[in-house]
């Protein structure tokens, strides 16, 4: 990185950043623990002959098991592409225009969380609604572990709640589906055979100018050996869109080689995501009461918000990351879950 001609390719640059800030989240702990073990010692002596000295060391010991804690989380992002950003797709699925407002809400709580994280964010692609919220959006996040976090979160979310867009006011439950596909580079051999791809142009839909909404400057890009469908519309031109519609087929076909490994291994904790109606991976109730659940973990936030504006998010991926790695067991869905 101190070499002159370091950020002449700006995109190589970027990738060796990230790497770096990767590897000081595991070296920078590691150390520090070493350290600090080392020091205990002489806390345990001072607690001995003071003890005013015990609280300090309590208080330490506590410190030392969080980093340690987080350290072993962070030893289970062991995948292949754990460590890549992550490209996010929203759609929504039942529920009419509550369940689009609910997309919509989705794509902004894992916008926030990535922000809290200190993650970039790149809008690929969003579909708006024409009532409210979307009807489907990608958007990259990149970051060290990006990837590692947000591929459990694939699979329906549920959202039981009083909507505003019923007038009778009553209960409603909308579904959203996530999918969560690795950003790879080129380094990664992915083998697609253009035959095998067919492209639409169409006209972009929404904000971003005159020129995109005027030019079919979006691109649709089908895989049709496995049927997935990608789309950008969010450059200005065709070409970048093409580009960028190109990377995320390439990081889709990743994914789908990574769940044939995964398969062999989902005896472990039974999480394939299905769909329909009583398949969500996790629920999000505002109504009778506020909370929020995982149906694989049992992971459980009791402040509805919190989970929405991203913050107590970390702890629904933390929770997979243990049942996937053996640590804990999978749940069964409780009955309120499926009023």
């Amino acid at each position: 990185m101190a070499a002159p001609d370091f950020w002449d390719n700006s995109e190589a640059a970027q990738k060796v950043v990230m790497q770096l800030k990767t590897l000081k989240g595991i070296v920078g702990p590691l150390d520090d623990l070493s350290e600090s073990a080392a020091d205990l010692d002489a806390l345990f002596e001072m607690a001995e002959e003071d003890d005013s000295i015990e609280e300090e060391l309590r208080a330490e010991i506590q410190r030392l098991e969080d980093v340690l804690d987080d350290l072993e989380l962070k030893a289970l992002l062991n995948g292949p592409h754990d460590s890549a950003g992550a490209i996010v797709t929203i759609n929504a699925r039942d529920g009419g225009t509550d369940a689009n407002d609910w997309a919509d809400m989705m794509l902004r709580m894992y916008s926030a969380w990535a922000v809290g994280q200190g993650y970039k964010i790149e809008l690929l692609d969003r579909q708006e609604n024409e009532e409210a919220g979307i009807n489907n959006a990608s958007i990259a996040v990149r970051g060290p572990m990006a990837y590692g976090y947000l591929k459990g979160e694939q699979g329906m979310h549920r959202l039981v709640r009083i909507s505003p867009f019923n007038s009778e006011g009553k209960r409603q439950t909308s579904f959203a589906a996530v999918n969560v596909s690795p950003e790879i580079d080129e380094s990664i051999n992915i083998d697609i055979e253009k035959k095998d791809v067919r492209e639409d142009t169409y006209r972009a839909g929404g904000a971003g100018g005159q020129h995109v909404n005027k030019t079919d400057s979006a691109v649709r890009l089908t895989h049709i050996p496995t049927n997935t469908v990608v789309q950008c519309q969010n450059e200005r031109s065709q070409h970048q869109n093409r580009d960028t519609a190109w990377k995320m087929l390439r990081a889709k076909l990743a994914r789908i080689e990574e769940e044939k490994r995964e398969a062999e291994e989902a005896s472990k904790y039974a999480t394939q995501a299905k769909t329909g109606f009583g398949s969500q991976i996790r629920n999000y109730f505002l109504h009778p009461d506020q909370r929020v659940k995982d149906s694989r973990t049992g992971h459980y936030v009791g402040n509805f918000e919190s989970v929405l504006n991203g913050s107590e998010l970390q702890g629904f991926f933390d929770a997979f990351l243990r049942l996937k790695a053996g640590k804990t067991e999978a749940v069964a869905n409780d009955s309120d879950d499926d009023e």
